[in-house]
């Protein structure tokens, strides 16, 4: 996977003037060798240009750390930190920042070695409040050497996140299909987020799809094909017109990345799509998210971007599923009920027709997608990757635009069960906490649409982190039994 940016932070230890310069110069050489000792050194850069005391020192700092390739910033404070020059470090470096802060060593020196930086913090976040500055602040930012070590590892998946979205391009192939509403949302806020987006049409696509036939890379990719499928392969009629499809894509990344680094696609399935091309693009589209380009289905804008989040922050595979089936009572009473913690409403079917990359499904085969094929010729709806989603942690979530172009969000985690659907689809069994109650006052009550970013494992916390980097002011989640959500009857 190489569509996301390498995170370098540049570590930089500030001094207030009187204060001893030797307390910021110590403890951050500790804090770099705890960092080293635990993580090694392939994510962080140690500044040694000088300890900022001034705005002098500060411009000095960020040269060093350009030259050094940092695409990243934790300003730590070593003692009570020069409030001006820190917050200016932050306003001139180009990227993400961080704050943390050096706890006291030890009872037996807190005369000459005490730092303060447990006060400094407070004036530190004072003054990037004044200046309109965003920088990630641990839940509690002051510790020792390992304890900061911790928190900068923490902060390596949310500055990733950062530097990708604003090197980011998401491509998409429209219109969206008629009876989507839900997936159409403003793209102002992808510009306040600093995304770039192209939007094509889909004859354009076809236009360059029909370009690539006989592409003398095809019987490649086809290989590559069989071999990921194996005894899966139930359709191999159409391989070859998926190979042709995925280079069709590829190509056009490569040639309309321009000067984004990253990309995204919104792509287009139906309705047209399946008589015009001749197959349904689900397969291709798990491919492509397998290597790391999320393509959401549907032309589902801010699908595509929160799986791209969750890809860069996962370092992982995701997949994007309609939330979209209650589970029968029957199954739940044969397969959930006292196997699993969960109550009935705590569980649903996440579904689509077959995007989601062979490698997080239990079994997989390659088949037609039967809801088309009930109005259309099978033949031209060959190219699903069907199969259950292999059971473990997963975290719902989705960065979405409202109609009237406000952004929110929302995270819940939980798992996939490991029951047998008996259903068609890339579909798995989930269990979210309260998820009747989530589903009702967060899903329904705040307008999100029925596509969800699915992660496979526990990232609510850096993912929340991110959102807030970002300025998403409303983050939704699955409130516990006994916290009211603002909508919630408590007399029900």
């Amino acid at each position: 996977m190489n569509n996301m940016p390498k995170v370098k932070i540049g570590i930089v230890a500030v001094s207030r003037d009187c204060f001893p310069e030797s307390l910021s110069v110590n403890r951050r050489k500790a804090l770099v060798a705890a960092y080293a000792a635990k993580y090694g050194m392939d994510d962080i850069y140690e500044c040694p240009v000088c300890i900022v005391e001034s705005e002098i020192h500060m411009l000095q700092a960020v040269e060093d750390l350009k030259k050094a390739g940092c695409n990243a910033l934790c300003v730590y404070l070593g003692n009570f930190g020069p409030e001006i020059a820190e917050t200016l470090l932050v306003k001139h470096f180009d990227g993400p920042a961080m704050l943390c802060a050096a706890a006291e060593e030890s009872q037996n020196d807190l005369m000459d070695g005490r730092g303060d930086a447990y006060c400094g913090v407070l004036n530190a976040s004072y003054n990037l409040k004044l200046r309109n500055l965003k920088a990630y602040i641990p839940e509690y930012p002051v510790g020792t050497a390992e304890e900061c070590a911790d928190m900068i590892k923490e902060f390596v998946p949310i500055a990733r996140a950062i530097v990708a979205l604003h090197n980011l391009k998401i491509i998409s192939f429209g219109p969206r299909p008629l009876n989507f509403l839900a997936c159409n949302a403003p793209i102002k806020q992808l510009y306040n987020l600093g995304v770039e987006i192209e939007e094509n049409s889909e004859l354009d696509l076809f236009e360059a799809f029909n370009k690539h036939e006989g592409d003398e890379r095809i019987p490649a990719i086809v290989a590559e094909m069989e071999a990921e499928l194996g005894a899966g392969n139930k359709r191999p009629e159409v391989l070859a017109k998926l190979a042709q499809y995925e280079l069709t894509l590829l190509d056009w990344v490569e040639a309309h990345k321009g000067s984004r680094e990253y990309v995204a696609i919104a792509g287009k399935c139906w309705p047209a799509f399946q008589t015009q091309f001749k197959f349904v693009p689900c397969y291709v589209n798990s491919r492509l998210t397998a290597k790391g380009i999320p393509v959401s289905c549907e032309v589902d804008i801010y699908g595509a971007l929160s799986e791209f989040i969750g890809t860069v922050v996962s370092e992982d595979i995701v997949t994007l599923l309609d939330i979209n089936n209650s589970v029968p009572a029957d199954m739940y009473k044969e397969a959930i009920e006292g196997k699993f913690p969960y109550t009935h409403k705590d569980t649903f079917m996440g579904f689509h027709c077959g995007n989601t990359a062979s490698t997080k499904l239990a079994f997989c085969e390659m088949k037609y997608q039967k809801i088309m094929a009930r109005n259309l010729p099978i033949e031209c709806t060959n190219g699903t990757l069907e199969g259950d989603i292999a059971p473990g942690k997963i975290t719902f979530f989705r960065l979405q635009s409202t109609a009237d172009a406000q952004i929110r969000a929302y995270i819940a985690e939980g798992e996939v069960l490991d029951v047998r659907t008996k259903s068609f689809g890339a579909i798995g069994v989930f269990a979210i906490p309260e998820m009747g109650r989530f589903y009702r006052h967060v899903l329904v009550e705040r307008n999100y649409p029925h596509h969800g970013a699915v992660a496979f494992g526990h990232f609510g916390k850096a993912l929340f982190e991110v959102f807030k980097y970002l300025g998403v002011e409303e983050v939704k989640f699955n409130q516990p039994k006994g916290m009211l959500y603002p909508t919630e009857n408590p007399f029900a």
